[in-house]
């Protein structure tokens, strides 16, 4: 039993009236005749001396809250939003998306530059946004997309669907994602309109990004049937697990000497990585390894996706791979 001593009383007097009676901290001051330095020393001696004990109760009745939290300190990530599973992939993706676009409405500032991948999960996050005007926005595509790209989620249409929502400036890439030969995609950056928006790409104050992976059945490349038989053989032989703008990397986030890569119009990954808030989306546990690869290789500042993926990348850190 604790020897009842008049700093003790006082302690506990003082945590009394403000934990239980609700006073403020000025209050109890004047209430008790002494200064607001002591009445905080008094609180803080009431937790160490076992006076008060705080419980923090979890209202999410889930495990999203402490699962999160586990993943942004493995990975120093800003934030990390999990979202529920569903059954349907076209409702997982905009369960998703719709996190997104609550993140970057909450993060969005005035004179923003803004940078978008291609990707379906990418193009349904404007459904979601706010809309709001006069904030003077720039929006631009990341990755050059004609040619096998489906129009609704060509970078191009992305950035003028978001245009739609907030006005501002906005530029578009009128070039290929990939070509055929690392001198082609040369020639094309020796066009002044082409390497201008690639390297104003590398200002963005924030990048939304899509995960992708290229060897799923069910990635929208492999849909559309963009990659030819050489090109996914370079995929398994380099262990490819997932792309950001078709610049591929495999799990442990290495994503050099892919010749694929060269090929690419669009930012590199070390770019990316420089831009102050890359928010990537990824829905469905087939993309579980893409992301671990993201994570990896560090081009994350915030992760969007939903709770199995999460689960597959806490048991990925538990067996400590």
């Amino acid at each position: 039993m604790k020897k009842i001593t008049d700093e003790l009383a006082m302690i506990y007097k003082t945590c009394k009236l403000y934990y239980e009676e609700g006073y403020t901290q000025n209050e109890i001051a004047e209430i008790l005749g002494i200064s607001r330095p002591t009445v905080a020393r008094l609180l803080k001696g009431g937790k160490e001396q076992g006076i008060v004990k705080l419980e923090l109760v979890n209202p999410f009745n889930n495990d999203y809250f402490d699962l999160a939290e586990k993943l942004e300190k493995r990975y120093e990530l800003r934030e990390v939003i999990i979202v529920p599973d569903e059954n349907d992939e076209y409702i997982q993706k905009k369960e998703v998306a719709k996190a997104a676009a609550e993140y970057f409405d909450r993060v969005l500032e005035k004179d923003n530059i803004i940078g978008f991948s291609m990707g379906t999960t990418i193009k349904l996050v404007v459904d979601y946004v706010t809309k709001r005007q006069n904030l003077n926005l720039t929006f631009l595509p990341l990755i050059g997309g004609t040619g096998q790209i489906q129009q609704e989620i060509h970078p191009n249409d992305i950035v003028l669907d978001f245009v739609k929502k907030y006005g501002g400036e906005f530029k578009l890439l009128h070039a290929p994602a990939v070509v055929s030969k690392k001198e082609i995609k040369n020639e094309f950056l020796k066009e002044k309109n082409i390497s201008d928006i690639i390297s104003y790409g590398k200002k963005c104050d924030i990048a939304m990004v899509g995960i992708g992976t290229p060897l799923s059945q069910e990635s929208t490349m492999m849909k559309t049937g963009y990659f030819n038989k050489t090109e996914l053989e370079e995929f398994k032989q380099n262990n490819v697990v997932g792309d950001i703008c078709l610049q591929f990397y495999n799990k442990s986030g290495e994503n050099y000497n892919f010749e694929f890569n060269e090929r690419v119009i669009g930012i590199e990954l070390d770019d990316l990585k420089k831009i102050r808030t890359v928010i990537g989306a990824a829905a469905g546990v087939e993309k579980t390894d893409a992301v671990i690869g993201a994570l990896n290789g560090k081009f994350l500042d915030v992760l969007v996706t939903n709770y199995s993926i999460a689960k597959e990348i806490e048991n990925y850190i538990e067996k400590g791979e």
